[in-house]
């Protein structure tokens, strides 16, 4: 039995912004019942706060250095993104994230289940920093 391995480098540009602000590279998800993208926010940045609708996520950071605000209307955290820190949003929760000043953006694998829905999903709020992008 012959098994094919796909490998394919992350583009230069973006593929689109997200409705946060960040850059939002598509990847291949291996489930059907979720999406996958790599975002990047350059140094310095810090996003739009915003709630999801429908949509659950999981992060992984794999660079660069920054912070995560959550909130979900109970309870409120912020926590330090860097190499190897792994988080979910949960539906509804508000959340805005930030990467540290220097040269190295913050770059994060994010799951997304079920799959991204598309325009609307995404709806802006009020966060804990001024959004800088």
């Amino acid at each position: 039995m012959h098994h094919s391995f796909s490998l394919t480098d992350l583009p230069d540009l973006p593929d689109t912004i997200a409705p946060d602000g960040s850059e939002i590279r598509f990847l291949n998800s291996s489930d059907k019942g979720s999406s996958m993208v790599h975002t990047l926010l350059r140094p310095g940045s810090t996003t739009q706060a915003v709630h999801h609708r429908t949509v659950r996520e999981r992060w992984i950071c794999i660079a660069g250095q920054g912070r995560l605000w959550r909130s979900n209307g109970h309870k409120e955290s912020v926590i330090t993104l860097k190499q190897g820190v792994e988080c979910d949003i949960s539906v509804g929760t508000k959340f805005q994230f930030q990467a540290d000043d220097g040269d190295t953006p913050l770059e994060i694998i994010i799951t997304t289940t079920p799959p991204w829905p598309g325009d609307g999903e995404a709806i802006k709020c009020s966060g804990k920093w001024t959004p800088v992008l």
